[in-house]
This record gives C-alpha cells, sequence and structure tokens, in this order.
C-alpha cells in the first residue's frame, strides 16, 4: 500500500508538477508476467522517475545499508525503502553477487517487474559503463524478457522572479524515460553459466541502452573508475583515459547488436 500511497499521493504528483517526466514506449512494457526492465543510471532520482511512468510495480534490488541505519535519518530510509517495496541486498560479503542474482530471479519466478541497472553504480561522469553479466543468468534461469529504457535529463529554463529563482532556473531539467522493445534469449537456452554467452547477452543489452539514450559507450566498470577516482583524487575522463586499453583493442570491446 505504501507503494501506491508515495506513487499516486505523496510523491509522484510533486514530481510530475516540479519535473514534468515524459515517457515513450510504454506499450514495450509487458502488462503481465515476468519481465527485467534495464536502464541506464545517471541519478539517485532515476528508480523515482522509471516506474512513475508505469502502471505496473516495479521491484529494485537496493543496497542493505537502506534498511538499517539508525537515528532519525535512518528510521526514514527504512521506512521509505522497506514501504515502496525495495528488496535488500548486502553488498559485503563474498556471495553478495550470487545472492543479488538468486533474490532477482525469485521475483522473477513471482511474476513481477525487476528494476536492474546494469551497470551496477551510477554513471561517474553521464557516460554509459560496461555492463555486469547478472542479468544476463537472471534472463537465462527464467525466460523473462528484458526491455531496456534510457533516462534522459534535458536542461530546460523555467522563468522565476528573483536571484533565487533564477540560479534555480539554471538546474531545472525536463525528464525523459525512452523503453525500447523488449529483448529475448531463447536461442541462449540452457547456456545459463557460460561466460562468453553471458557476456554477448549483457553486451547487446547495454547496446540497445546505448542507442536509446545517445550516451558515449565506455568499455569500463563504473565502479572501477570511481574506484580510481577516489584513490588518486583524478577525475573521471582521467581515471578512464589511465585505465583504458589501447584504441585498437577499445574499438573491439563497443558492445554491438547481436541478433543474428
Amino acid at each position: 500500500m505504501f507503494y501506491w500511497f508515495l506513487k499516486f499521493v505523496a510523491l509522484g504528483p510533486i514530481v510530475r508538477l516540479v519535473f514534468r517526466p515524459r515517457a515513450e514506449g510504454m506499450e514495450h512494457v509487458p502488462s503481465t508476467g515476468a519481465a527485467i526492465i534495464a536502464s541506464n543510471h545517471l541519478s539517485a532520482a532515476d528508480w523515482i522517475f522509471m516506474p512513475l511512468s508505469l502502471r505496473r510495480r516495479v521491484t529494485f534490488l537496493a543496497k542493505a545499508e537502506y534498511f538499517t541505519g539508525s537515528g532519525p535519518k535512518g528510521a526514514a530510509q527504512r521506512l521509505f525503502f522497506g514501504g515502496s517495496g525495495q528488496v535488500p541486498i548486502d553488498r559485503t560479503n563474498a556471495s553478495a553477487a550470487e545472492d543479488a542474482i538468486r533474490t532477482g530471479i525469485r521475483i522473477l519466478t513471482q511474476g513481477r517487474l525487476l528494476g536492474i541497472y546494469p551497470e551496477g553504480t551510477r554513471s561517474p561522469d553521464g557516460r554509459l559503463f560496461r555492463g555486469k553479466t547478472g542479468i544476463a543468468r537472471m534472463t537465462l534461469e527464467t525466460g523473462a524478457p528484458v526491455v531496456p529504457v534510457a533516462m534522459v535529463y534535458e536542461p530546460r529554463t523555467v522563468p522565476l522572479p528573483g536571484a533565487l529563482g533564477r540560479r534555480l532556473s539554471k538546474h531545472m531539467v525536463r525528464v525523459v524515460v525512452r523503453f525500447g522493445k523488449p529483448l529475448e534469449f531463447s536461442r541462449y537456452d540452457g547456456l545459463s553459466g557460460d561466460r562468453f554467452v553471458e557476456r554477448s547477452i549483457t553486451d547487446e543489452i547495454m547496446y540497445e541502452i546505448m542507442e536509446l539514450s545517445g550516451q558515449e559507450y565506455v568499455d569500463l566498470y563504473g565502479a572501477k573508475v570511481k574506484k580510481s577516482m577516489d584513490t588518486t583524487g583524478v577525475t573521471a575522463t582521467e581515471a578512464v583515459a589511465r585505465l583504458q586499453p589501447p584504441p585498437h583493442e577499445a574499438a573491439d570491446r563497443l558492445p554491438s547488436s547481436l541478433a543474428g
């Protein structure tokens, strides 16, 4: 109930009024049954805008810290994330990745929509980074289609009075949520666990997200880039330049459609 209260009463109307989100391609999301909603990840607010555009409920896997915080802030987070139906995932132990995959599979076998950010973290600089192969495992083991999604934040100018209004106007955006055609991978039935197949599937999904979003693709994990930024103090651009393979190798890694 709290999920629908947030969507239609407490949060949804305010978000629609302020950001005027626009959704495209909602007809590509199945009206019933399991599906994976795979999105790029540019902002902490992505998970608000995307579900707001759909009639069906979307369940995300959220880090466990959101459910265990203390004090007023922790209590608010527990209420918000627990009440909105997000599923906690412990990312601190060695089996965290496998646990997350098994949890996602369980959600899909219940016929629900599972929201996933294949990059595994928010983009450090607005580009699209390499996807993790857990999404391939989930679609192979459940047969659930994958609906690629692009979150696009377009700057817009809103005339507001006064100096404060001018400052706020510079940061206003219009949010566009683009849903692509569902991808299905039945041609790979029985090949779950094959790392080459899972990488191919993941790259195909990332290619479709890249096409929808218009983002530049970087053949590096976003988390690896962020770690380099934290340890060296460099910018995302500098970290990518240090970590990226030579140009001729990078060209070979551009995700491509494997529909043939």
